[in-house]
């Protein structure tokens, strides 16, 4: 029985294997990204959200998908080039993977079930939705894609305190 996001592996975007155990005591930001998404320049907040509070104890956990438009087309490595081409990315992304359906990332269907979206949904509807998980693995709180970074900033500083 999964207990948290601890108990999930993720792929990096070399192939290898990371287990989210290894963020344990952190709390984690986990963002499903898009690089042609009219939300992209959130990367932009997030990476200095990132580079404000990393050193307390936050981690932002970057999954590209390209459900959404196909607003994600490009391979792990052109994903990867750009977000630290055009936003200066520095927190860990992560292998493209897909968040909704059949084929959807054990992470984000356990990230779903925690945290419903408005009105129950589980969908995930758009590219830069957001999770907040604290240090002890729990999903704290859902963001829409609309939610800026600056605007989660008193939740995670209440986490990090």
């Amino acid at each position: 029985m999964t207990t948290s996001v601890y108990d999930f592996d993720c792929q990096t975007p070399g192939g290898k294997k990371k287990s989210l155990v290894d963020y344990q005591g952190k709390v984690l930001l986990v963002v499903n990204t898009a690089s042609r998404c009219g939300f992209t320049p959130q990367f932009e907040g997030l990476e200095q959200m990132y580079e404000k509070y990393k050193d307390q104890g936050l981690e932002i956990l970057g999954f590209p998908c390209n459900q959404f438009a196909g607003q994600d087309p490009g391979s792990n490595d052109e994903i990867m080039a750009f977000c630290q081409l055009n936003y200066g990315v520095s927190f860990p992304m992560f292998s493209k993977i897909e968040v909704n359906g059949g084929g959807a990332d054990p992470l984000f269907k356990y990230l779903k079930k925690e945290a419903p979206g408005a009105l129950g949904t589980r969908r995930i509807k758009w590219n830069f939705t957001k999770f907040l998980i604290d240090s002890s693995g729990e999903v704290v709180k859902r963001y829409a894609p609309t939610v800026k970074p600056k605007d989660m900033e008193r939740d995670v500083k209440k986490l990090l305190a």
